[in-house]
């Protein structure tokens, strides 16, 4: 465009590389957006549309959010379903010649958020990647927020099954090749996920399968289960390639693959989970009234998504959940241990979303003092299960990595109130780098100086009033009213002239100025220079503290479990692999919470592969036939979760499915 300014012209330029994203462009404070993305933004945030001159085109629309608040605007916007791009100033203002280096450092769509402030913290966040490679579906879903990546592939043929995963996984966002779009979208109708198309060389398997091997540092990915599973790969080589593109990050807690078959887990279709009502309740959508709102007792936000993911997907293999019974029953059977171990994990932090923020590069000075208190803990947490009579517990703590030279290194090395941002200063405490040590007593020693300046010019001058202040324009100053003017030294030097003021500096203050604004300032850079190292430090522990994560979101959930069993007068299902289903004075576990303490009546049951293959229900309306049919079908799924079931006694034959169509 003619006559349109520099900034314009970079502006258009970087625009034109993300136009499926609204792009927040750095100015200083604010993150402005022009024209349509403007538009598009003032609309949804309730915003002031502005206008700027434009040069021959005119003047164009746009509009600005403050960059300190950004995360709400953020937010608002991806949950009306856009994409959008964070271009910053990557050069200091200062020091830049012409017009400020600007760049897009990251991209947030609806399943790449890590954000804490835009995520919920008791459910995970899902990108979902669909490949098509012969006859097979592929489907990859990953987490970024907390490392999650699995994979896995069925038959083409049968449709239900993508559907049925589709339902399970509930993704934001789902990634597919182009020429699969009108396919998935199809099939994907009921789900509130952004279908973001990608190019079909992103979905190659051999290009996907090299990509992935790249990134996990392996010759081949037989160790993870899926080198044959080319549909698995080629989804799973797509996500990764997203990740990558808008993290701009190298993503190192995405450090392995977990390959999984559907014929692993009990098959629930759509209108089971449902009717059901796991998660959520058919008339409202929401958690309380479900059967997870009934379990849910967990302390952190990690055993929160993992109870979630047991619920959504049960078990099938007796061995898997004789082992979690077996650990639930440890916690059930000891008041005094489950106490105090759910009392330390009240302290613990969200180990999974931390590490996630941590290998992204946005982990903060807080949230690293945060993980070295979750480490503390870890002591007493593996002699307290270590403790365990049956050997269940203490077995899962047995290869519990306790990093004590990284916990001593965060506890000691940050201040109690360090900020949130890295970039601020005042992160490490005392002792910890002896140039930063230097640098603080320079800094106090010229604060002490000018808090004594005050009192000290006030004698000199005889003006009571006298004031000592800063500000970010002026810096350091005196002020003296006008009606006192006439007693101000000949070594005061005018600095702002106000209404009814002016201000002055001294040699001496200046100079004591120079002195506390230069030592802040290489303080703050030395600081964030220290705290990139210390982050890179901790990285390289970056395997043992997801190894910490994933055993403490367990034992939460196993510790949960119990603690359920033991106020909902719960007991422990006999799992056998007969065709039946025998349960004594089973309770449907939602309507027995909802109704007075004694009031629902409890039902046997008696079904088998002989004599009592169906049975047939009949009653008026309102007489519980289909809260009976609910009861029955729930209790065998928490038995193959591996939880303590609402009943007098239960004897429970692996079932492969369930159908409810109540």
């Amino acid at each position: 465009m003619v006559n349109e300014t520099p900034m314009l012209r970079q502006y258009r330029r970087i625009k034109a590389e993300h136009k499926d994203a609204i792009l927040l462009f750095r100015l200083g404070d604010f993150y402005e957006m022009f024209m349509e993305d403007a538009e598009i933004a003032a609309g949804i945030l309730e915003i002031v549309l502005t206008s700027r001159d434009a040069g021959r085109e005119g003047r164009i629309p746009m509009c600005g959010i403050p960059a300190h608040a950004a995360s709400g605007y953020i937010a608002r916007l991806i949950e009306s379903g856009y994409k959008v791009a964070i271009c910053e100033q990557v050069e200091d203002p200062k020091k830049a010649k012409g017009l400020v280096k600007r760049e897009v450092v990251k991209i947030i769509t609806p399943g790449t958020l890590t954000d804490l402030e835009l995520l919920d913290e008791k459910n995970n966040n899902y990108l979902m990647g669909i490949a098509l490679a012969g006859d097979y579906y592929g489907l990859a879903v990953s987490d970024l927020s907390t490392g999650d990546f699995l994979v896995t592939q069925f038959p083409r043929a049968d449709q239900n099954l993508l559907v049925d995963e589709l339902h399970h996984w509930q993704p934001r966002e789902i990634l597919v090749a182009e020429e699969l779009q009108e396919e998935v979208a199809r099939l994907a109708r009921l789900t509130p996920a952004l279908i973001t198309p990608r190019p079909a060389r992103e979905f190659q398997p051999t290009a996907a399968r090299e990509r992935l091997c790249a990134h996990f540092q392996v010759v081949s990915l037989e160790g993870f289960g899926c080198q044959y599973l080319d549909a698995a790969v080629a989804a799973a080589g797509a996500v990764l390639a997203y990740f990558q593109e808008t993290q701009k990050a190298r993503l190192e807690h995405l450090t392995a693959l977990r390959t999984y078959f559907l014929d692993d887990f009990m098959r629930l279709d759509l209108f089971t989970r449902r009717n059901l009502e796991l998660v959520r309740t058919i008339r409202e959508n929401k958690t309380p009234g479900s059967l997870l709102w009934v379990l849910d007792r967990t302390v952190t936000a990690m055993g929160a998504r993992l109870l979630r993911k047991w619920i959504e997907q049960p078990l099938r293999h007796q061995e898997e959940i004789e082992e979690r019974l077996e650990r639930v029953e440890a916690f059930y059977l000891r008041h005094d241990l489950r106490e105090e171990f759910r009392g330390l994990l009240k302290s613990v932090c969200d180990l999974q979303r931390l590490l996630a923020r941590l290998s992204c590069g946005t982990v903060n000075p807080r949230e690293l003092l945060a993980l070295g208190r979750t480490l503390a803990l870890l002591p007493r947490v593996k002699e307290l299960l270590g403790q365990d009579e049956t050997a269940a517990l203490a077995e899962e703590v047995r290869d519990l990595d306790l990093l004590p030279e990284l916990c001593s290194l965060l506890t000691s090395a940050i201040r109690e109130d360090a900020p949130a941002s890295p970039k601020e200063g005042n992160i490490f405490c005392r002792g910890y780098h002896p140039e930063l040590d230097k640098l603080i007593q320079a800094t106090h020693e010229g604060k002490a100086w000018i808090a004594g300046l005050e009192r000290k010019e006030r004698e000199r001058t005889g003006i009571k009033s006298l004031k000592v202040g800063f500000n970010q324009v002026f810096g350091y100053y005196i002020e003296v009213t006008k009606a006192n003017l006439a007693a101000v030294p000949p070594d005061y030097q005018r600095r702002q002239t106000l209404a009814n003021a002016e201000r002055f500096i001294t040699p001496e203050l200046k100079e004591y100025e120079d002195l506390i604004l230069g030592a802040e300032e290489r303080r703050v850079a030395l600081e964030y220079d220290l705290f990139l190292e210390l982050r890179q430090r901790v990285l390289d522990d970056l395997p043992q503290l997801r190894q910490i994560a994933s055993i403490l979101a367990e034992l939460d959930v196993l510790a949960t479990l119990a603690e359920t069993a033991v106020k909902n007068d719960y007991c422990r299902p006999v799992i056998t692999r007969e065709r039946r289903i025998k349960i004594t004075a089973g309770r449907h576990p939602v309507v027995e919470k909802v109704l007075p303490p004694g009031e629902f009546v409890p039902n046997d049951t008696l079904l088998d592969g002989e004599k009592h293959r169906l049975q047939i229900i009949t009653g008026p309306n309102m007489a519980g036939k289909s809260t009976y049919m609910r009861q029955v079908a729930l209790i065998v799924l928490m038995a193959q979760i591996g939880s303590f079931v609402p009943a007098d006694e239960a004897e429970i034959g692996l079932v492969d499915r369930i159908f409810t169509r109540v």
